[in-house]
């Protein structure tokens, strides 16, 4: 494979710095301004910094930022290469360098009939014969014309997979429950090595009614591999014929070779594609389990949400453009601000898992130190992203939003239009949303702590003393978004946003959004470390390799007091 140390997208190295200066010099003229000031200053404010697009409202109204901010932001954005890099992506360009290839998870989700090219080929006639082999399986699935070895229906689909093979089908599953169809299999999900996740996984299971889908782009994932060997050991206890067991197993996969060599039978391979990147892989044969969960046609409406938020961030101008706009607030909050981390925070236990989910997705794809040109960066790239669902959050962690020394940034998520009828509920759900927005911005000072402590009847002795124990700074920024219904039209476009915002840091920050070179790493060391350990636990002596102090003493201890289980 060819290296290729910078991409095709040529950025004028005078006029990035020119944009970032001119940024920098508006941030130290306008950076003490409070968001309380902004408000008061600009009574069209909401009106001015919110944005609507196909049942999505993005209000970025408390943010510390003005027109000018917004418009030294784009300049900086165009300055970088942005819109040439934004049509490599879309048309097969080898965005992803260093491994020399396209990055067309856009072409997954490609619902207007046009051809798109990778090496002078058409990739859609591909990508469409793999949807119609999910639709073809979910179905026979479903309706029993698939049934295990011994002719009895498959009740329960295990997905192993780890990372970008599992983040996304889970998430969706648990986004999409209210579209399960009445005759669905059970989806269970199986990622950690840790043996006791497989034991909980599969232990109130029947082999004989148990699908497993091998989701790994490699087929040399370890912890997907070795997860999938014992469940193939797992079946073979209930079902001695090798090709009986392969026929309770399928695999999604860029790797046909090493699946047919595990086991996995041919016409029961779901092939990906080296251009596809796992951690965004979600519209791929990866969400098989999703198929045979809530039916073709949902799944297929959520492509086409993605694909208009797609065409949304390829067509619209960068003033209106929900992703390019929510990635440059990020930049400046992360560059300028010097903000580290950054909060997921959707009002819905459907987006439950929507926060771990994006946290892959930028901090995999660009938690990088190295630029375009090999040099080392001299800026902060990703932010640290976590989050929890509302309320839940806010009876853990958000004492420190409002009371800690910590600098930070939020997205609130919330839905307009539940799935259930429970208004009451609903109701008080979203105005603590809209609560906690508002009080993270405006806080409260010390004239109205005293003055609501005083109305409540509270000696004024007694307030004096603990009124620094009430105040609230506020100045704390976030973004809303509401979103009309939790639909897998909606969805699509939601994880589309969040996916084309990821790209547009990448950019700006001068990294790879698609390879992952950090995490290979760790598993180049296990073979060494495992080998150890294994004879450590035979009696043998080991040879530390020059392995460090620490790692060697770790291991004896776990040598000498590890109990094989009986």
């Amino acid at each position: 494979m060819a290296f290729i140390v910078s991409p095709s997208f040529p950025v004028d190295r005078s006029d990035f710095h020119a944009a970032w200066n001119a940024l920098q010099t508006h941030y130290e003229q306008t950076k003490n301004h409070t968001l309380q000031q902004l408000f008061a200053d600009d009574p069209q404010r909401f009106q001015n910094f919110s944005r609507r697009f196909d049942g999505f409202l993005v209000d970025f109204s408390k943010n510390h930022l003005t027109s000018e901010t917004l418009t030294r932001l784009l300049d900086l954005a165009r300055a970088a290469g942005l819109e040439t890099a934004r049509e490599m992506l879309f048309t097969g360009g080898r965005i992803n360098w260093t491994e020399n290839t396209a990055a067309l998870h856009v072409a997954l989700r490609n619902r207007s009939g046009n051809p798109i090219e990778f090496n002078g080929q058409d990739v859609m006639p591909e990508v469409n014969a793999v949807l119609a082999k999910m639709q073809t399986f979910a179905e026979n699935l479903r309706s029993g014309a698939l049934t295990s070895t011994s002719g009895r229906k498959i009740r329960t689909v295990v997905h192993i997979g780890i990372g970008g093979s599992y983040l996304g089908p889970k998430m969706m599953i648990e986004a999409l429950a209210p579209y399960t169809l009445p005759d669905a299999p059970e989806v269970r999900f199986l990622a950690n090595i840790d043996g006791a996740e497989f034991v909980t996984c599969t232990r109130d299971l029947d082999p004989q009614e148990t699908l497993f889908v091998v989701a790994t782009k490699s087929f040399s994932t370890p912890e997907t591999i070795i997860n999938a060997r014992t469940a193939w050991q797992w079946v073979h206890q209930a079902v001695s014929n090798e090709t009986d067991v392969a026929r309770h197993f399928v695999a999604v996969t860029a790797n046909r070779a090493a699946a047919e060599a595990f086991g996995i039978l041919p016409e029961a391979i779901f092939p990906i594609w080296e251009w596809l990147v796992g951690r965004y892989s979600w519209a791929s044969a990866m969400s098989l389990p999703v198929v045979c969960r809530i039916g073709f046609a949902p799944f297929i409406q959520a492509l086409e949400g993605a694909h208009a938020m797609d065409r949304h961030f390829l067509e619209t101008p960068l003033e209106d453009n929900l992703p390019v706009l929510l990635a440059m607030i990020s930049v400046l909050y992360n560059n300028f601000f010097d903000v580290q981390t950054h909060l997921v925070l959707p009002y819905s236990y459907h987006l439950r898992h929507f926060p771990a989910y994006y946290q892959q997705c930028e901090m995999e794809s660009n938690g990088k130190s190295t630029l375009r040109d090999n040099t080392t960066t001299d800026h902060h790239t990703a932010q640290i992203i976590w989050g929890e669902s509302g309320t839940n959050g806010q009876h853990s962690f958000f004492q420190l939003l409002h009371q800690g020394t910590r600098s930070f940034t939020a997205d609130f998520i919330g839905l307009i239009n539940p799935h259930h009828p429970l208004d009451t509920h609903h109701f008080e759900l979203i105005a603590n949303c809209f609560a906690q927005t508002e009080a993270l911005m405006e806080g409260r000072n010390a004239d109205e702590v005293r003055s609501k402590l005083l109305t409540a009847g509270m000696d004024p002795a007694v307030i004096e003393a603990i009124l620094p124990q009430r105040v609230f700074n506020g100045n704390h920024p976030s973004n809303t978004l509401l979103v009309d219904r939790l639909t897998p039209y909606a969805l699509g476009g939601l994880i589309a946003l969040y996916e084309m915002k990821t790209f547009v840091q990448g950019v700006l920050w001068g990294v790879n959004s698609f390879d992952q070179w950090g995490v290979e790493l760790g598993k180049e060391l296990v073979k060494g470390i495992h080998a150890e350990q294994q004879a450590l636990l035979a009696g043998e002596a080991a040879d530390g390799g020059g392995r460090n102090p620490s790692t060697r003493g770790l291991l004896a201890h776990f040598a000498a007091r590890y109990a094989r289980p009986a």
